[in-house]
């Protein structure tokens, strides 16, 4: 007989959906009688149907709307260092078939069966996101088993963000292995140089999700002039320079992403064909078309509008109005690229709000290309949320 406590299904939930693979268990699903309750956060427990029949370990938080999270199929798996290991080591395998340099997200959460855990590499170091309640309490053996398993010497813990919030989770931001990097950390994808601040950055310091669409994003420039809105450290504008474009502008709101994007142009030996603007995105796009801007590629890559259901409906306006701005400033027979990392949002609402926006902006648009994260981003198909991110391409006449 297992220690753990046990933690029982209403008879009007579904066990099915556990059985079949979906890893969450919501508040109103659950007796949550005093004991259930009186499980520490993160800690584990046994899943029950309302027969009683064990059907996963799971960890608890009573304070989160999400109150159990699936950690192994197996009831009578028992997370320890070896459990978290063999988890690790099944990851790395899988990206290092797909990347020969150590650059890549190494842990993507519920897809890689770390519930609320997200670890990006960089080299020597990694950066784990600790967004579930056990991870955070078990920070220092997930550490650990990086150190191990992958040989990485630095280990930062980056706890920001609203998903800790919505665990009920504090703030933190520490070096838990190893030593702080000193200096932006260079990564090269798609033929351009970007640098990652580990410790200052937005995230984990770089986003690796969009290295697919960067690349198709290459395939569409023949030279010219390139827009890369939202840019963050240069993320498509980098990449269209790698690929021949005379000149890319990087439109942010943030000082140092911008500092960062012309580090990795200058790197590259491309700052002289790098323009950066700082402001706010809308007021700019409005602004270049006032000034009759217009370019080749245009990419509009901007933050979650939409990061939840509460906000689905605003969201998807201001992905409409994004489209419509944006596709005043792409020259006849030019490209736009249009970008959601919106929970919320699924591919069919994102696509009808782009098209409408690019119509109301005055332009017809072919569909060329809808995009996703890369492989190291796997999404879990029983969780929507795992596959946020969606693009679209369009060439406007």
């Amino acid at each position: 007989m297992s220690d753990l406590p046990v933690i029982r299904l209403r008879p009007k939930s579904k066990p099915q959906a556990i059985r079949h693979g979906f890893p969450w268990v919501f508040a109103d699903e659950t007796v949550l009688d005093r004991r259930t309750k009186s499980i520490e956060p993160g800690g584990f427990a046994i899943l029950e149907d309302a027969e009683r029949k064990p059907l996963a370990l799971v960890t608890v938080n009573t304070n989160s709307k999400i109150v159990a999270r699936v950690m192994d199929a197996d009831p009578e798996a028992r997370v320890n260092a070896a459990w978290l290991e063999r988890r690790i080591a099944r990851a790395l395998a899988m990206r290092q078939r797909f990347y020969d340099q150590p650059f890549y997200r190494l842990v993507h959460a519920e897809a890689d069966g770390l519930p609320g855990l997200v670890i990006d590499r960089f080299g020597d170091a990694a950066v784990m996101q600790p967004n579930a309640a056990w991870a955070d309490a078990m920070a220092d053996r997930i550490a650990d088993a990086l150190v191990e398993i992958a040989g990485v010497s630095t280990v930062v813990l980056n706890g920001q963000g609203r998903a800790r919030g919505l665990e009920g989770l504090p703030e933190r931001m520490e070096v838990i292995r190893g030593t702080a990097p000193t200096a932006p950390i260079p990564v090269a994808m798609n033929g351009a140089t970007y640098l990652a601040d580990l410790m200052g950055g937005q995230k984990t310091g770089l986003f690796f999700d969009q290295r697919p669409n960067h690349a198709f994003a290459q395939s569409l420039v023949d030279k010219g002039e390139v827009l890369d809105m939202f840019s963050h450290v240069g993320g498509f504008g980098l990449a269209m320079l790698a690929a021949g474009a005379e000149r890319a502008t990087c439109v942010d709101a943030s000082a140092p992403a911008l500092e960062l994007a012309v580090g990795g142009a200058r790197a590259m030996g491309a700052e002289d064909r790098l323009e950066t603007l700082r402001g706010d995105a809308f007021a700019m796009l409005e602004q270049l078309a006032a000034d009759n801007r217009r370019f080749d590629v245009v990419i509009c890559d901007p933050p979650a509008f939409a990061p939840a259901k509460p906000a689905l409906e605003a969201g998807l306006r201001a992905y409409e109005r994004v489209a419509r701005l944006a596709a005043q400033l792409v020259k006849p027979g030019g490209y736009l690229g249009l970008c959601s990392c919106s929970h919320a949002a699924d591919m069919t609402s994102f696509r009808n709000v782009s098209a409408r926006g690019i119509g109301r902006g005055g332009r017809r648009g072919q569909l060329l290309h809808s995009g996703q994260a890369g492989p190291d981003h796997p999404t879990l198909p029983q969780l929507a949320e795992t596959g946020y991110l969606k693009s679209l391409f369009f060439r406007l006449d």
